[in-house]
């Protein structure tokens, strides 16, 4: 398992924003990159279910549930088809559900917690909007990078040694 967030601090640190440490792994890869989609939605993932149904070649969904923990806005069916379409993971300001499955399946999942319930599908929720959450605005357009250490965000791609 690779060190990722230490390096990129020691290299960039004049260039990164550290999210909070309030998100916990549950998908089975635990080193993640990409360049950032945003999605803000509340207790419904309508369009989180649409941007997974996208190629997501390289590409980390961000997506701010407000914190909500009432209902799970990613399932096993969702990380399935997610990497179907070649996302590279997903950071998930709120919940998910299907924590076991998750936990076996080749994605990136941070999230904050679980929750067995789904969500409403009312087609709710905005695409491509900057999002604000664990002290970080995150724009779509930036750079994700998460390991077991946290997750960061750079306005830009960053080099290092493993990439």
């Amino acid at each position: 398992m690779l060190d990722l967030l230490p390096d990129l601090c020691d290299e960039h640190g004049d260039k990164v924003e550290i999210l909070a440490p309030l998100f916990t792994d549950y998908g089975a890869a635990h080193t993640f990159w990409g360049q950032v989609v945003t999605v803000r939605c509340k207790e419904d993932n309508s369009r989180v279910r649409e941007m997974v149904a996208t190629p997501g070649t390289g590409k980390v969904l961000v997506v701010d549930g407000e914190g909500s923990l009432r209902r799970a806005l990613m399932g096993d069916q969702l990380v399935k088809l997610a990497i179907e379409n070649g996302w590279a993971g997903v950071v998930i300001n709120g919940a998910i559900r299907d924590a076991a499955a998750i936990g076996e399946m080749g994605l990136g999942v941070k999230a904050l917690a679980v929750c067995p319930m789904k969500t409403e599908k009312h087609g709710l929720g905005e695409v491509d909007v900057p999002v604000t959450f664990a002290g970080v605005t995150i724009e779509p357009g930036d750079y994700l990078y998460a390991d077991i250490n946290g997750i960061l965000i750079a306005r830009e791609p960053l080099s290092h040694h493993s990439f």
